[in-house]
């Protein structure tokens, strides 16, 4: 069993808001949620190896939940919450994309800002080279279909034309991924080193997900150059 104790050298806690980031923990330490879960509208958790999200329901006043670069599968299951407005899970082990979305509406009522970037269930080349900028939208018209109050998704806005849009196409645009074949190991992802946001050890617990404060490049396959998100388009 991993141990209890945590290091309180990595701990930030400031005005509602906790970090506790790439201290490699698989699930969430008791004693944070012990010390400050009544406290807390801001948690991050990135830069671990998190695969279960037991403890979470703790936090009762959670707004924004930072879970990047973890270990989190199909297999998450998340309290309900339903204050929560920010969920950022980039670069997780996430591959059900229909599962995931089912989740986040029965339990986070709430949310307006969703990044998935760097799992398989978001189709787009931080995840899969073969993906273009088509795969990578008709995700989105289906994620902004299920998912109707969300005004960010992963490191883009939501226009008034892609919520029309997706109201029209979305029912019919999910990402199906076929089953691996029986008795065989799916292949290592080609996107488990990616990194959505920049490693910078100084700079644990003060990012922000995909929202503000890091810097995105997409490039699809049929795109016309490097496509830049930067802060002033957030």
């Amino acid at each position: 069993m991993e141990a209890q104790n945590i290091n309180s050298f990595a701990i930030s806690f400031r005005n509602n808001k906790l970090s506790y980031c790439g201290q490699d923990c698989q699930r969430i330490p008791p004693s944070l949620w012990n010390m400050y879960g009544a406290k807390v509208n801001y948690l991050d958790l990135s830069y671990n190896s998190i695969e279960t999200l037991k403890g979470l329901e703790n936090f009762k006043k959670l707004e924004e939940l930072i879970l990047d670069n973890n270990r989190l599968g199909d297999s998450v299951a998340f309290p309900y919450m339903p204050h929560l407005k920010t969920l950022s899970l980039n670069n997780n082990q996430i591959t059900d994309l229909d599962g995931l979305i089912n989740k986040i509406c029965e339990n986070f009522p709430s949310l307006s800002y969703l990044s998935l970037l760097s799992n398989k269930a978001c189709p787009n080349q931080l995840s899969d080279q073969e993906k273009d900028d088509t795969d990578y939208q008709r995700y989105r018209y289906f994620v902004l279909y299920k998912i109707q109050n969300l005004r960010f998704l992963d490191s883009r806005r939501v226009s008034s034309s892609e919520r029309r849009e997706a109201a029209r196409k979305g029912d019919f645009a999910r990402v199906r991924r076929p089953p691996p074949p029986p008795n065989t190991s799916p292949p290592t992802p080609q996107h488990a080193l990616a990194r959505p946001l920049p490693l910078d050890l100084n700079a644990l617990g003060k990012h922000k997900g995909a929202y503000g404060k890091c810097l995105y490049k997409y490039t699809g396959k049929h795109s016309e150059g490097n496509r830049f998100i930067v802060n002033s388009d957030l």
